[in-house]
């Protein structure tokens, strides 16, 4: 069976009930489809329900059909670990609502994503993964056999077959995640504790060696299991790597594109990887950007890094995750990534769009109108809600990465410092425009939902107003944060309605802002009809003036004590 990606598997699987009346194990194997094959991979899976819990049978089932469903569900380009525990703790919830008195329904689960080079495995309770391979460079007899999963059993006497974890077991679910790369000829097995405890390692390993068909050793490991004395359900998935991919993840992609060459400045006229160079539109120290004309002469952007530049690993990686993201993230709402011919230069291809940023038509007009700058932030919202759905944060929201065509279709622009779990490195700081970046990054915070909208709220601030909410911050200046100046203060016609928005989307604590793109949406689109509340924030202005007034006090209090003072001393 070969998966569109390119990924070759040779599956087979075997259950049995054994002596027991019922079979409470339950195991799945889904095959990707050609739109899913090389984002989400293979799926396989073995649950063994616990036959002393409220329904061990139904907590199996519909544990690895939720997973078979709802994995493919998930966006893109959520890597498979975190695709795998969204699905499993929401799945741990439920599996907690369906308890009978104080009895849960509880149910051990192993599952393999086998995607592209790689794997992925999520585990909880005693079923087990084992893996076999032939070491790169030794002899096909020479065999690594590992188990990669731990038994979350008690480790007490008397106590070796009670769980400690499970799925339904608590309302927090703990599962164990593992990574790594698959290799070609590559032996796994799922078995379930009916299978390896009978048998052991040793007897597992053997029967590993004397099958080649997949589906014949899966058939052999319950068969044996079962003849062994085996007094329980026994079931095995056994997979056979036939075949790997040429590269499909990002790191392997990644990889190749460091070891492309940079491309030097070129004038219009000159060629670059099939294109012709019209005109360059920007150039600074960090990278070059072109209009250019394809073989079919359509109109292109051509995105490269400069020499200098490109001796930073992270700006490089930076310019191959926008190629990236933007191929996994496409959608209207962003640049549409362009397949030049086969070359060997490090660049990033775009489809060119006539129209201008916000910030080039906020030049052309010294304020925006409020219709125009409601009909903006609608599109604007929903724009980034889009990519936060994909677990995407921009990072870098301002008026300059913003664009709108003559069509009227809003896109985000400049990806190249998103934040994107498993591709993004953890802890290098804080990328963005410092003006347009939420208070909490200043202090370490990671990006959120909560910090792009931010960004948003401080964009349509400036368009509003050519000023900051707190001010402009400069690069490497450490900012206080107040209370955002209202709009009201700058442009005294601001409605009332759009006001209230910008200011909670520009709030300095982040509980306070929205929480999410489609709430601020819903705020705007009901806009005058359903306006928010007023901002809780209390102006500086008048912060100022009532420490003023408090002061007055004070001092006439003073002086009106001097003065009863001076009268006593003078009647006596």
């Amino acid at each position: 069976m070969a998966a569109p990606a390119g990924l070759i598997l040779d599956v087979g699987t075997a259950s049995a009930c054994g002596p027991k009346p019922r079979n409470e194990d339950a195991l799945v194997v889904v095959e990707p489809t050609a739109q899913n094959g090389q984002s989400k991979g293979w799926l396989l899976a073995l649950a063994d329900g616990v036959s002393q819990s409220a329904d061990g049978l139904l907590a199996a089932q519909s544990t690895v059909r939720t997973l078979a469903a709802e994995y493919y569900a998930t966006p893109e380009l959520w890597t498979p670990s975190h695709a795998l525990e969204r699905v499993l703790q929401a799945h741990n919830q439920w599996l907690g609502s369906r308890s009978v008195g104080a009895e849960p329904m509880v149910t051990t689960l192993s599952a393999l994503v086998l995607r592209g080079r790689s794997y992925t495995l999520a585990h909880v309770g005693d079923c087990r993964i084992y893996r076999q391979r032939r070491p790169d460079g030794e002899p096909s007899l020479a065999q690594e056999f590992s188990c990669l999963t731990q038994d979350h059993v008690w480790q007490h006497e008397g106590y070796e077959h009670v769980l400690k974890r499970a799925m339904g077991l608590d309302k927090q679910l703990l599962l164990d995640f593992s990574q790594g790369q698959l290799q070609q000829g590559d032996y796994w097995v799922i078995a379930s504790d009916g299978v390896w405890q009978p048998l052991g390692d040793v007897q597992l390993h053997k029967l590993l060696q004397q099958y080649e068909s997949a589906q014949d050793l899966a058939d052999a490991l319950v068969r044996q299991a079962l003849a062994a004395g085996g007094q329980d359900n026994a079931s095995a998935v056994v997979v056979r790597v036939l075949q790997l991919p040429e590269q499909q993840s990002w790191h392997e992609r990644a990889d190749h594109g460091r070891s492309l060459a940079v491309p030097p400045v070129l004038k219009a006229g000159q060629s670059l990887a099939g294109c012709t160079i019209d005109a360059v539109l920007a150039q600074s120290r960090s990278s070059v950007v072109y209009r250019a004309r394809d073989a079919q002469g359509q109109s292109v952007l051509l995105k490269a890094l400069t020499e200098l530049a490109a001796q930073d690993p992270a700006l490089v990686d930076g310019l191959l995750a926008e190629a990236w993201l933007l191929r996994r993230a496409a959608n209207p709402t962003l640049a549409e990534l362009v397949d030049l011919p086969e070359h060997d230069w490090l660049l990033l291809a775009l489809r060119f769009y006539e129209g201008q940023t916000l910030a080039e038509l906020g030049q052309q007009s010294p304020r925006f109108a409020f219709g125009r700058l409601h009909q903006l932030a609608l599109q604007a919202s929903s724009a980034l809600g889009r990519l936060h759905q994909m677990d995407v944060y921009h990072r870098d929201i301002k008026p300059e990465n913003i664009h709108i065509d003559p069509q009227g279709q809003l896109r985000l622009l400049d990806l190249g410092v998103a934040y994107c779990a498993g591709i993004t490195p953890e802890g290098v700081g804080t990328p963005g425009t410092p003006s347009y970046l939420a208070p909490e990054l200043f202090s370490g915070a990671a990006a959120s939902r909560q910090s792009d909208i931010y960004a948003l709220g401080v964009s349509l601030y400036y368009l509003l107003t050519r000023r900051y909410p707190y001010g402009e911050i400069e690069p490497f200046q450490t900012p206080h944060f107040g209370q955002p100046v209202p709009l009201t203060r700058y442009r005294p016609d601001t409605p009332q309605w759009l006001e209230r928005i910008v200011l909670k989307a520009v709030a300095a604590e982040p509980q306070q802002r929205f929480e999410t793109c489609e709430e601020l949406r819903l705020a705007l689109e009901l806009a005058e009809a359903s306006p928010l509340p007023a901002y809780k924030g209390q102006p500086l202005l008048l912060r100022q003036s009532a420490q003023r007034r408090l002061q007055l006090a004070l001092f006439f209090s003073l002086a009106l004590n001097v003065l009863l003072c001076m009268a006593l001393f003078l009647r006596a």
